[in-house]
């Protein structure tokens, strides 16, 4: 199975809804109208490229909420993992659980990756840009976590303030 396309720039966003950290359940749809979304998919909790990502967004997650853009992340690991990630990195936004990998194949960031030449089906680092209405306004398909989120603040900071 090859991994799906993204969905496109301009299109709307794939609705879902997901257990998320804090008990709650999150539905894309509880922002329409109100608030941007950061959508940033990533393979596993407590790993050195997902800690350095999950950082960069908490770092400045500030700049974040006045611009009027949450942010979620979704791995395919399951509450307790993603609460004990919160906790010791102090995350100030949720993780959802995405357990079957259900949308992340609907937004095209699930399939065969390759890892010390073994094959195996996976999340791919991707994040989305959601504006209030639920569009899509830019894909980051191929992430480098180093300088990701001032590459997405960017971007929001230019295209959605």
């Amino acid at each position: 199975m090859a991994k799906d396309a993204p969905p496109e720039i301009g299109s709307k966003a794939p609705l879902f809804t997901l257990p998320a950290t804090g008990g709650k359940t999150i539905a894309l749809k509880d922002f329409h109208g109100r608030k941007n979304v950061v959508l940033y998919f990533y393979p596993k909790d407590d790993t050195p490229g997902c800690t350095m990502e999950a950082c960069g967004f908490r770092d400045h997650y500030g700049r974040f909420e006045e611009r009027d853009t949450v942010i979620l992340g979704v791995s395919r690991d399951g509450l307790d993992s993603h609460t004990k990630f919160t906790g010791k990195l102090r995350l100030p936004f949720l993780l959802l659980s995405d357990a079957d990998a259900e949308v992340a194949k609907n937004y095209g960031a699930y399939g065969v990756k390759s890892f010390m030449g073994r094959e195996f089906f996976g999340i791919h680092r991707m994040t989305f840009v959601i504006d209030a209405q639920g569009t899509i306004r830019q894909v980051f398909p191929k992430v480098r976590v180093k300088d990701h989120t001032q590459e997405v603040l960017g971007f929001i900071e230019s295209e959605l303030a």
